[in-house]
C-alpha cells in the first residue's frame, strides 16, 4: 500500500469528518442521512491515518509530494 495521500488532502477530509459529527451531534442532520454521512466520515479519516486512499489508484490520483 503505498502513499497516495497529501497533505492538504488529509486535512480537508479531516475538517469535512469534523463537519459532519458536529452536524450528527448537534442533531441538524438525522435518520440514513446522518449514517451515510458518518460512514463517509469514518472513511474520511481512515484513509486520511494511513494517507493512502483505494478510490485513487485505479482512477491514477496522488495529491502527496513527489521527493
Amino acid at each position: 500500500m503505498k502513499k497516495n495521500m497529501g497533505t492538504i488532502d488529509k486535512v480537508i477530509r479531516i475538517l469535512i469528518a469534523i463537519a459532519i459529527a458536529v452536524l450528527y451531534f448537534t442533531d441538524l442532520i438525522s435518520g440514513t442521512l446522518a449514517v451515510v454521512l458518518l460512514i463517509l466520515a469514518g472513511v474520511f479519516v481512515l484513509t486520511s491515518l494511513v494517507s493512502f486512499c483505494p478510490l485513487y489508484l485505479p482512477l491514477g490520483i496522488n495529491t502527496r509530494k513527489r521527493t
